[in-house]
């Protein structure tokens, strides 16, 4: 018989990740057009497929159900169908894994998203406590020109860092160095594949640390597990390609998007190939912007779909109040303001606590004046949190305040400091920026106090009493309204500031909604038809003499509209 001849074969692998249910190339709470979105991703594979019909593949790291109005129409209120599965679908997918925001809509809507998935989703390291066995499909083997790929799915394991036990219940997750230590072997002795690929919805360095592990793994499992090639990731919104060089000296390409479909991964795999024997690989991957001229494909596929998006569209624009202001969320940064009052005043009535914390979560968004529809309680309220009452002592809360603050602001030396805890950020060259999360600013509602800017952290916080003129007593214990992110951990707010351990904190749980914290809003709005937020927001920064000016200067520096 004569020698096996040498080929060369070139693979097209095109990534996303973070589409957060950005199906369509439309924003429709900004009402503007956009080029990202799932329909974008379809014609710009489409276009590939057209050129290269054998050897393009097509995967997505994750969060993909949840994030936008139209997605969580199918999501929550008409579940006969889900826009996500549709679209999805459509582009084809060989595989996914599954991310936490996905996780975040509950068994119910992931368990029914899943089952009409027409690609694997995977996940070897979401364990099912029953069985010891992973939930969902560990790995998946694909064959594209006579190349045999192995992917190998993992999520972010610190889950149960930002979400109620109820949404994941019966699962636990699995560290991801010790997850990828363990199939790497058994892929290897029963596929023998020509390419090891990790798919991970976890970002690349750094992020919170839980029992079972880092957020963002994907270096430490790049480093520190021999035997993948190229690994896919997302979660960190990061778009980057890195390469880093495992234990056994040999180097592992790592790439990832940004979200919402605005950039992706295209990747090019190139193989020399004797036979079923790899003789050279080649790896390089980028990370190209779907700004540009929009494929035709992309256009038939949002009008095969426009009639979802419609019903969708027509919900957001329903009716449910009027609002007798105008609600900023920037204002939230330099004190009590009506937008944050809003949501301090629907959690304190929902659940009749004593105390509400609040944070601004979309940065800057805007309730208009006049008619409110369903639209503006996405702007309102960003996330599918849900809603605690936790029971916490007096210094449990004065401590989490300390740590909120000490976050949002400087310790000033001067009247001419700072007071807003700043850092310089890419944005146009427009503006400055927070040095920390916005989204873990809480304040509070239901007792007054002040925040002198001029102390140290620990000594910054002086509540006076509670808004009905009781005292406010450091031992005494006080019911505490509070999403589900923060109130499980979230953001560390909690569990650092307080000193509560993160295993003890969903031990003070007193309630817990069944239904997301903008479902309620809705609801509420609709019975009382018109938004009139209480002052029950009251604090301050002191000493007036420096916050005033300092005040003014920096939120001209954070917003270029002020100036």
């Amino acid at each position: 018989m004569g020698e096996k001849s040498v080929k060369k074969v070139t693979l097209r692998w095109v990534h996303t990740s973070d589409l957060h249910g950005n199906m369509f190339m439309y924003d429709d709470l900004k009402c503007v057009r956009t080029h990202g979105g799932a329909s974008a991703v379809y014609g710009y594979v489409e276009s590939l497929r057209e050129r290269y019909p054998d050897s393009v593949i097509c995967t997505d790291g994750g969060d993909c159900l949840q994030g936008q109005p139209v997605s969580y129409y199918y999501n929550y209120i008409d579940r006969e169908q889900n826009i996500v599965n549709e679209m999805m679908n459509a582009i084809g997918y060989d595989a996914a894994t599954i991310g936490n925001h996905d996780i975040e809509t509950g068994h119910p809507i992931y368990d029914k998203w899943l089952a009409k998935c027409n690609y694997p989703v995977l996940a070897a390291n979401m364990i099912d406590i029953e069985t010891e066995q992973p939930y969902l499909q560990p790995y998946a083997v694909i064959e594209r020109c006579g190349v045999k790929i192995a992917i190998l799915g993992m999520v972010t394991p610190t889950i149960d860092y930002w979400l109620p036990n109820s949404l994941w219940s019966g699962l636990r997750f699995q560290n991801m160095v010790e997850c990828a230590q363990q199939w790497i072997p058994i892929i290897k002795e029963k596929e023998k594949p020509h390419l090891i690929v990790g798919l991970f919805h976890s970002g690349l360095e750094g992020g919170v640390e839980s029992y079972h592990g880092l957020e963002n793994s994907t270096k430490k499992v790049a480093e520190n597990v021999p035997g993948f090639d190229l690994i896919f990731y997302g979660h960190d919104h990061k778009n980057a390609v890195n390469t880093f060089y495992n234990t056994e000296s040999k180097p592992v390409l790592t790439a990832a998007p940004n979200n919402n479909g605005a950039r992706i991964v295209e990747a090019q795999i190139q193989l020399i190939m004797r036979g079923d024997e790899v003789l050279k690989k080649k790896i390089h991957a980028s990370t190209p912007p779907l700004n540009g001229t929009v494929h035709p494909n992309s256009i038939l596929l949002e009008i095969e779909y426009d009639d979802m998006r419609k019903d969708a569209l027509e919900w957001l624009n329903e009716e449910i109040g009027t609002s007798s202001e105008e609600l900023h969320e920037t204002d939230a940064y330099f004190g009590p303001c009506s937008f944050i009052n809003l949501i301090h005043q629907l959690q304190l009535e929902h659940t009749g606590a004593d105390i509400s914390f609040a944070a601004p979560l979309s940065f800057d968004s805007v309730i208009p004046k006049g008619k409110i529809t369903v639209r503006d309680m996405f702007n309102l309220y960003r996330y599918e949190n849900y809603l605690y009452t936790l029971r916490l002592s007096g210094k449990e809360i004065k401590d989490i305040l300390e740590l909120s603050y000490d976050r949002w602001t400087n310790t000033m030396q001067s009247a001419d400091d700072h007071i807003m805890k700043l850092s310089y950020v890419l944005n146009n060259g427009q503006r400055l920026g927070f040095e920390n999360l916005a989204f873990n600013f809480i304040s509070a509602a239901g007792i007054r106090y002040e925040v002198d800017v001029t102390k140290p952290f620990g000594e910054k916080i002086r509540i006076l009493e509670l808004n009905d003129g009781r005292t406010f007593d450091l031992d005494s214990l006080y019911a505490v309204a509070v999403n589900s992110y923060h109130g499980s951990g979230g953001g560390d707010l909690l569990p650092r500031g307080s000193g509560i351990e993160k295993s003890e904190l969903c031990k003070r749980i007193i309630s817990e909604t069944k239904e997301d914290l903008r479902s309620l809003f809705i609801k509420r709005i609709k019975e009382t038809k018109d938004i009139c937020p209480s002052q029950c927001s009251q604090w301050r920064f002191v000493p007036s003499e420096w916050t005033e000016e300092a005040l003014i200067r920096d939120k001209k520096l954070l917003f270029t509209h002020y100036i």
